[in-house]
């Protein structure tokens, strides 16, 4: 069995998520977990992890929407996991790429849901993009002033640096379709260095299709081919790829045991 770890099934049509879903089984994909962005859409999150036995949910707000009708309190992101389905804290991080949000919103919004994390207990998935130091810096400045999390760098495409820090704090890394891309030779480098107790993959979709998929409209049955590839980067058979990444989700994720 394979997770997608990280996936947006609400933004597929109603009509078509039965089908998605039921494609990702067909793959040997067991479970997916449906990130929120925002928190006016937590309930779209709940109703898609209450419908889908095999779907579970997080709740948070993307660094993209940082600041939007205003930041998350700590308390309202706390009192959205009161729901047996919601299983993490996020997706929120820093992205310096496509700045959409003021920076000084985005490390705010970041600070928070940490501080969330630490409250529940549940993970935090992280989205780093373009900003590895200040990332770095917020999670060991939260860390030493509110206590451990567990934690998820999602969609990996930072530097070693940073995936090595959070590993060495006892986090998590997550790989993506880009794992695929024939420009991603580094990605794979440190795909294949990092303790085999810390990895994930999943899909991001409907974005980053792995080869050879790429161009279309990406769905957790893709899962499969981006932990192929992983598979023939640690030398492992892809049997092994699957109960490696299950047993780390299942560590990490533990409320949806």
């Amino acid at each position: 069995m394979l997770v997608d770890s990280h996936c947006h099934l609400d933004y597929f049509s109603d009509a078509e998520v039965g089908e998605i879903v039921g494609r990702a089984r067909e793959a040997g994909v067991g479970r997916m977990v449906t990130i929120g962005t925002r928190m006016d859409q937590a309930p779209a999150v709940k109703a898609l992890a209450e419908r889908f036995p095999d779907v579970w949910g997080t709740v948070g707000v993307h660094p993209h929407n940082a600041g939007e009708g205003g930041l998350p309190e700590v308390k309202e992101l706390v009192a959205l996991t009161d729901h047996p389905r919601v299983i993490g804290i996020g997706e929120s991080g820093l992205d310096y790429f496509y700045d959409k949000a003021p920076r000084d919103l985005q490390q705010e919004s970041f600070r928070r849901h940490i501080r969330a994390a630490q409250q529940t207990g549940l993970p935090l998935v992280i989205h780093a993009r373009d900003a590895d130091g200040d990332m770095a810096t917020i999670l060991a400045e939260e860390r030493a002033a509110g206590g451990p999390f567990g934690a998820l760098l999602h969609c990996f495409s930072s530097g070693r640096a940073l995936a090595e820090a959070v590993v060495a704090e006892g986090g998590y890394v997550s790989l993506s379709g880009i794992l695929t891309f024939p420009k991603s030779e580094g990605l794979r480098e440190i795909a294949r260095d990092l303790p085999e107790d810390r990895l994930l993959v999943e899909t991001d979709s409907p974005y980053l299709a792995p080869v050879p998929l790429r161009g279309k409209r990406c769905e957790p049955a893709y899962v499969a081919h981006t932990a192929a590839v992983l598979a023939r980067v640690r030398g492992w058979d892809v049997a092994r790829t699957a109960a490696v990444t299950t047993a780390n989700f299942d560590r990490l994720f533990s409320k949806c045991r």
